[in-house]
């Protein structure tokens, strides 16, 4: 099997996969947050532009993972795929002049709505309820984690497709750059419960500043490394041709 077919494989997989989870989502989903599910799509959507070139990989970061997180712990599964949806598809949309990749397109659509909505079923399962973990810390973790995988490994996979790379190594390299930006958001979600639920959402979702500022640390940090890179090779070639 080719590796066109592979990736087409894949693709159909995750699409048949984010179908699936989608419908028994709307099925399982049974109070809606309308206006808070609102401002939530509106800052997740904001953030999403805000992207961080990922230094050695061919992907990118959004710093929208706060608010997707957000509406895992607070909204149903149906709301949280749909943010994640609508999020994801203004994240991707091809700036000006740029020209549209479906497959693409399709594929991190499908990849975000599975990863948000098994985080959410996860979030929300009946075992933890009963043991009081869906509120509290370990139930946070356990959707930060989720959703973690849920991204990597597709997005590693399909890397390493197209390149053909081993898809173990992509994955680690892909892990080390995103994991401390996973845990991050998992604080600053956690601080949004707290100032939510004693000085109410309205204040609380006032943390875009604290994205933006983010969102320039990781873009200066990760510009600073893809700088490196020519830097190091011109030297390699310098010592090679002196040796």
């Amino acid at each position: 099997m080719n590796d066109t077919r592979r990736i087409n494989g894949l693709v159909s997989a995750m699409i048949l996969a984010a179908v699936v989870a989608s419908a028994y989502a709307v099925s399982a989903s049974h109070m809606l947050h309308a206006y808070f599910a609102l401002a939530v799509l509106t800052l997740a959507a904001a953030t999403s532009r805000m992207k961080v070139k990922l230094p050695g990989v061919n992907g990118n970061m959004s710093v929208n993972l706060p608010f997707l997180l957000t509406a895992i712990v607070n909204l149903s599964a149906a709301e949280a795929i749909v943010i994640a949806g609508l999020s994801t598809a203004i994240q991707c949309w091809p700036r000006k002049n740029a020209k549209l990749n479906r497959q693409q397109m399709a594929f991190n659509l499908s990849m975000m709505t599975f990863a948000s909505c098994m985080a959410s079923l996860i979030y929300h399962a009946e075992w933890l309820n009963q043991m009081q973990w869906n509120s509290t810390t370990p139930g946070l973790v356990l959707a930060t984690a989720t959703l973690f995988l849920g991204q990597t490994v597709p997005v590693a996979s399909i890397i390493a497709l197209s390149e053909k790379k081993t898809g173990a190594a992509v994955w680690w390299n892909l892990a080390q750059l995103s994991f401390p930006y996973y845990v991050v958001s998992a604080g600053v979600t956690s601080m949004l419960e707290t100032v939510g639920s004693h000085l109410g959402w309205g204040l609380a979702l006032a943390v875009f500043p604290v994205m933006y500022g983010i969102h320039r640390s990781y873009k200066l940090y990760f510009g600073a490394r893809e700088a490196e890179v020519p830097q190091m090779q011109v030297l390699v070639r310098a010592a090679g041709a002196g040796a």
